[in-house]
């Protein structure tokens, strides 16, 4: 299946993989919409992407959701890569704030409901809906709790939507260590703890933006392909 020609909205498009996606499309002649709840920073990229469509679009907001899905035409695959990963995403279960931890799903899991609720109605037949998923949910580490739960029931949550949206098809991939906006924020200390576990993989490096896209492309030129997880994570689960 081609891209080119086929409009695709990709949420979480302004950084990191999904500005990756967004231009590995552009490059195959597809039409980009982006969307990102940064304003700044989604000017920026639609620059560097030049020509795409963007708007600020925050995916936690179901009624802005509503809205922006009334007003659009239909798509022919919606990406997103958006999380937030907030303060509970490294905490001991005795340390956690629950009210931050719920916080930890409203992105990636329950924004990923809403542009499903709002989005699916503006998908084409043969076409996707992809989501982002992590491999802590296979991979968990201690003070990883919940980021563990959330990056699982995002991947549960693409069987069951992959059933209830059929013949529109529903992926995610799940991504590894990856170079991205984010990973650069981290401290310092923190970088080199996850070098050290990166070397240990069967592939022992970080992986690049560019790469992990390549699954999202896949998934939306792979129309024999539904409810499925595309893990890109260097080798990491087979390193023991």
């Amino acid at each position: 299946m081609k891209l080119c020609d086929k409009r695709i909205l990709v949420v979480g498009g302004g950084s990191g993989i999904g500005f990756a996606v967004a231009r590995a499309v552009l490059a195959e002649g597809a039409a980009v919409t982006l969307a990102s709840t940064n304003p700044e920073r989604l000017k920026q990229a639609a620059e560097r992407l030049a020509p795409v469509e963007f708007a600020c679009l925050d995916i936690a907001d179901e009624s802005a959701v509503e809205a922006f899905f009334a007003s659009s035409e239909e798509f022919d695959h919606i990406v997103t890569t958006a999380g937030d990963w907030g303060t509970a995403r490294r905490a001991a279960v005795e340390d956690l704030d629950l009210a931050a931890a719920k916080s930890l799903f409203q992105v990636r899991f329950w924004g990923a409901v809403t542009l499903a609720k709002h989005g699916a109605k503006r998908i084409a037949p043969n076409g996707s809906l992809t989501l982002t998923g992590g491999m802590s949910a296979h991979r968990p580490q201690k003070g990883s709790v919940i980021a563990t739960a959330m990056a699982g029931s995002v991947e549960h949550l693409v069987l069951g939507l992959a059933v209830e949206l059929a013949p529109i098809r529903v992926n995610a991939v799940c991504p590894g260590a990856i170079r991205t906006e984010v990973w650069t924020q981290f401290p310092e200390s923190q970088q080199e703890k996850e070098y050290a576990r990166i070397r240990q993989q069967l592939l022992p490096r970080i992986g690049e933006p560019e790469e992990a896209a390549e699954a999202y492309l896949y998934l939306m030129r792979g129309g024999y392909t539904t409810g499925q997880i595309i893990r890109v994570e260097g080798g990491s689960e087979l390193a023991g």
